[in-house]
């Protein structure tokens, strides 16, 4: 039976954040995801870094400010995958005051203690290309900024950086059962593809399921939780591209809620999101007919071009585990994080982590090494606020400068493919492409400027597992597939497994 200092069970944001910071503090850790990492919550964000401008509204200074030092953190250690954005709010006299607005705007400006970020402006529509696409009754607005992400890539990147220090990263693995044994853990995981079980034992177990978390806690671990959840779905629409331009649009709905309207993928606008109790159990969601209708009118009600369901090329929603604060409005649910330990007298630990948000997860994972130590002996020091995720490398953090010299290092690729490729894998582009000397060298195209070569790469680097995993989570290709597309990548990840699986067994070493 192998044994592990940490078993982290959850292949979310906040799983592989905790497994990376583990690792690279020389703990030997094993994570466990059942499904697929980012399978679920964590690629159905609205794709933000950001301090949570409305958090204000909730006098929750202390996860604004938290979040906007982490906004500083994360851009410095992605700067392939997060970027800067400029966003606008369109006045509305009938839903806040604009001195409200502007006062936690400016509050906004200055709870990062290292804000890099333009601060905030009054702006007027008439002389602003912000006001081109809205109707012409809305005069005045603000621009603040924020930080847009590729959410489910972040997931990705925290689990290569786990498992180059060490972790081992177990997709499709999921956790059976756990009982102590004294001071450890023994642990029963189910590997799905074989249906085979095989144990291990860990000094502690961290329970980062998302929304399966009172599970994991109560039929897996026999545990009574001394935190409530609350489950609440997010829905996104995205639609064929609004207007120009790179900034983006914050709406302030009747109910108090705001709705997000950002540039996605070059030709479509993403919109979000709804907050909508969920009551039945975790797993798969899809966005609601009133959901749909809900952001289309507030769309309609600030731009000049309206929109409706048919215009929706495609949707997404994800349930969010929130700790239960009590608050009467699903939208009014802190976003804020609780570690809970349980750790009986002389027993193994559990940490459950309920809520949380994409842009702390880092944060987070100190925090709950922190809230470990005790169970787990001194700790090397904290490491991850400086050192940067695999391809996070860029000389100066100039991604534009960098995508000029993927442009030029292979001329073959264009403009579109390379910006993608460069903002995807940052400098691990030569492990992407190495040996590929021409176009002709990448293989087939899957669609989107998805090649053979970068396939292979995600399923031997990357643990991509189908044509969904790849399309949707992994590349973001998947709006630019066609049917055909999909179905010739789906035969070639068949065709590829079945060779895998004819292979001869590799020697032990």
């Amino acid at each position: 039976m192998k044994a592990f200092d940490l078993l982290v069970v959850g292949g979310g944001i906040n799983g592989v954040g905790i497994a990376r910071d583990a690792a690279g503090r020389g703990l030997r850790v094993l994570l466990v995801e059942q499904a697929g990492l980012a399978r679920y919550t964590s690629s159905a964000t609205t794709k933000l870094v950001h301090g949570g401008l409305r958090y204000l509204e909730h006098f929750q200074f202390r996860l604004v400010r938290e979040s906007l030092i982490e906004r500083e953190r994360l851009l410095r250690i992605t700067p392939h995958l997060v970027s800067r954005m400029r966003f606008v709010l369109p006045y509305e006299h009938r839903l806040r005051p604009a001195w409200a607005v502007r006062l936690a705007l400016l509050l906004y400006d200055r709870l990062g203690s290292e804000n890099s970020f333009d601060r905030s402006a009054n702006v007027r529509f008439a002389t602003s290309a912000f006001g081109q696409p809205l109707r012409r009754d809305l005069r005045r607005g603000f621009a603040f900024s924020d930080c847009t992400v590729d959410d489910s890539r972040l997931v990705i990147l925290n689990a290569r950086d786990a498992a180059d220090r060490g972790a081992e990263v177990r997709v499709g693995h999921r956790l059976v059962r756990a009982v102590r044994e004294h001071d450890r853990w023994r642990a029963e995981i189910e590997d799905a593809a074989t249906r085979q079980a095989y144990a291990v034992s860990a000094r502690a177990i961290v329970n980062a399921a998302g929304p399966w978390i009172a599970e994991v806690l109560q039929q897996r671990l026999g545990e009574s939780s001394r935190q409530s959840v609350r489950l609440i779905k997010g829905s996104h629409i995205v639609v064929r591209r609004l207007y120009d331009g790179n900034h983006a649009y914050v709406l302030q709905h009747p109910d108090r809620r705001i709705v997000f309207v950002i540039p996605y993928q070059d030709d479509f606008t993403l919109i979000g999101t709804t907050d909508v109790p969920w009551p039945g159990a975790p797993g798969s969601a899809a966005i609601e007919p009133a959901e749909t209708d809900y952001l289309c009118q507030t769309v309609n009600s600030y731009f000049a071009r309206q929109i409706g369901p048919g215009d929706v090329v495609w949707s997404y929603a994800g349930i969010r585990a929130l700790w239960d604060d009590a608050a009467a409005d699903a939208a009014a649910v802190t976003r804020d994080y609780v570690l809970d330990i349980s750790a009986p007298q002389g027993q193994a630990p559990v940490l459950s982590v309920f809520g949380g948000k994409i842009t702390t997860h880092r944060s987070l994972a100190e925090q709950a090494l922190q809230k470990l130590e005790p169970y787990l002996g001194p700790l090397a020091a904290r490491w991850t606020r400086v050192v940067p995720l695999p391809g996070g490398d860029i000389p100066g953090g100039d991604i534009d400068a960098f995508i000029a010299g993927v442009r030029r290092r292979w001329p073959f690729l264009d403009g579109p493919q390379a910006r993608r490729l460069a903002r995807a894998y940052g400098t691990r582009m030569s492990q992407l492409l190495a040996g590929v000397d021409s176009r002709a060298d990448m293989g087939e195209d899957f669609g989107g400027g998805l090649m053979r070569v970068e396939v292979d790469f995600l399923l031997r680097e990357e643990w991509a597992r189908s044509a969904d995993d790849i399309y949707w989570r992994h590349t973001k290709t998947g709006l630019h597939a066609s049917p055909a597309d999909r179905q010739r990548l789906v035969s070639y990840l068949q065709n590829a497994r079945n060779d895998a699986s004819a292979a001869p067994p590799a020697r032990a070493g």
